[in-house]
């Protein structure tokens, strides 16, 4: 027995280690790793940005605006809602936290599908809350097995529009369906963390993916999640938000910890939300590239979930944590999906063309050798 296992919550006891990367036999320095494991934006920050931030390198001897006033006015003018129904925080992540810490205590539960945002579990587990998964369908989420899964003791639902690791969608007609099914004592989380690329192949497929803000404004159960990780290529500065009930927000902002969101997040999320024409260059290039990506990977005889987002969902029929492991001794890391429950599943996020380029050389290579072993 350790000296502080008496001492932690039961929480902090029973929550899972956190997973390593795989381990290498030799190191690979890292400006030569070939990053396609984490959903980043390959062609990083708009340059807005990149300048908003060498100017607020001056000030961060002063603490930032703890109400981030400025950033979520110009995002409610952006979004048509009212600043108070907007809060800011340490990423959409930060938001999940907040909502079970406001919503959830032990003895309470939340609902979430199979193979969803790892996060989701890591936030209400924490508290002490009961996560339930539903099953899946065909890689997507089952709403009606979702429905079926709360009960009186309910009090948040996560949904991940597209879902990570499986880049799948669940459409506006559905989700309206859904909500309509909804008791009064159930939120609903939208986490919408790669609306602009599921947006672009919406119009390109001529589907109707997202009308989450008209029922945020018509005053649904509903918090909706955005960030400024994905899309507008600020993953190392920790920004996102949330957009819902005002009341529900304000008593989340309570349980928000001080001056949460720098001031160089700040400056930085400012510039990219004007900075449209970086998003329309990120999300062509990643629809293009999909395209690229899925086609190679499906010449090598793998399943490849059609994707709207930024990354692709792959069976490999085989030992993914081995495939990782030997493409990350080769300088591509992409993430296994054990974990998830799908052991011989990849995802991998989409890069620039020389990216999956190489990515795509080298599980070739990697395939080749294990028919010949097979």
């Amino acid at each position: 027995m350790s000296r502080f296992f008496d001492l932690v919550t039961k929480p902090a006891r029973d929550m899972g280690i956190p997973q390593p990367a795989p381990a290498m036999p030799k190191p690979i320095p890292q400006p030569a790793l070939i990053k396609l494991d984490s959903n980043e934006n390959p062609l990083g920050p708009s340059p807005r940005a990149v300048e908003a931030m060498r100017r607020a390198i001056s000030n961060v001897h002063t603490y930032p605006d703890n109400d981030c006033a400025e950033l979520r006015a110009r995002l409610a003018a952006h979004h048509d809602v009212p600043m108070e129904q907007i809060l800011a925080s340490a990423g959409s992540t930060g938001i999940i936290s907040l909502l079970c810490q406001t919503l959830l205590a032990p003895g309470l539960n939340a609902v979430t599908s199979e193979k969803s945002f790892v996060v989701y579990g890591m936030a209400v587990r924490s508290i002490g809350a009961e996560l339930l998964e539903a099953p899946m369908r065909d890689d997507a989420f089952d709403l009606a097995a979702i429905l079926q899964a709360i009960n009186e003791h309910t009090r948040l639902i996560f949904l991940a529009n597209p879902n990570n690791p499986t880049g799948t969608i669940v459409d506006a007609d559905q989700v309206e369906r859904f909500l309509e099914e909804i008791p009064g004592h159930v939120v609903v989380v939208l986490d919408e963390a790669y609306y602009d690329f599921a947006n672009y192949f919406a119009h390109r497929r001529g589907a109707n993916y997202s009308r989450s803000l008209d029922w945020v404004r018509k005053g649904r159960g509903l918090v909706v999640l955005r960030t400024f990780s994905k899309a507008h290529g600020l993953a190392g500065l920790r920004i996102g938000y949330g957009i819902g009930p005002s009341e529900l927000l304000s008593y989340c902002a309570r349980m928000q910890s001080t001056f949460t969101v720098s001031s160089i997040a700040l400056e930085a999320a400012l510039a990219s939300v004007d900075d449209q024409n970086h998003i329309k260059r990120t999300v062509a290039n990643n629809a293009e590239q999909a395209q690229v990506l899925g086609v190679g990977l499906s010449e090598l005889g793998f399943r490849v979930v059609p994707t709207w987002t930024n990354f692709l969902y792959c069976d490999l029929a085989a030992d993914a944590t081995a495939v990782a492991q030997q493409l990350r001794q080769e300088g591509v890391s992409i993430r296994p999906l054990g974990a998830w429950g799908a052991p011989n599943c990849i995802r991998v996020s989409i890069g620039t063309p020389q990216q999956n380029e190489r990515f795509l050389e080298t599980i070739r290579r990697i395939s080749q050798s294990l028919h010949r072993r097979g």
